[in-house]
């Protein structure tokens, strides 16, 4: 092997040039901004209107949990919500309820043809 090398150097051949640290850390660099517009950001930005959503939340509001109840809140304290469904008065975590619906109670005195 000697031989060889010694030959490429004779020959005027130069050793190849090592990237330097930058250029190896280009490739990293761009695949946490993909990441992080694509998973972080809409992630912080459903949590933080999630946040809003919670603390909006009064009792008579009519919301849907993750799971697909849907009832009324009854009380709410720090960490539960009393859902009044109709038929049962269910304890929820806070982060299990998806969202508000909307409401759709008909007008007193009107029947639908």
């Amino acid at each position: 092997m000697s031989l060889f090398t010694s030959t490429l150097h004779a020959a005027g051949e130069v050793a190849p040039k090592q990237p330097n640290f930058l250029e190896n850390m280009i490739p990293f660099l761009l695949i946490f901004a993909v990441m992080y517009f694509i998973i972080i950001r809409p992630q912080a930005k459903k949590a933080k209107n999630h946040e809003k959503l919670m603390t909006a939340l009064k009792p008579g509001d009519e919301v849907m949990t993750s799971g697909g109840i849907i009832g009324r809140v009854k009380a709410i304290t720090d960490e539960f919500i009393s859902l009044d469904t109709g038929t049962a008065v269910l304890k929820i975590q806070k982060s299990y309820i998806a969202g508000k619906t909307a409401k759709s109670t008909p007008a007193a005195g009107k029947q639908e043809a």
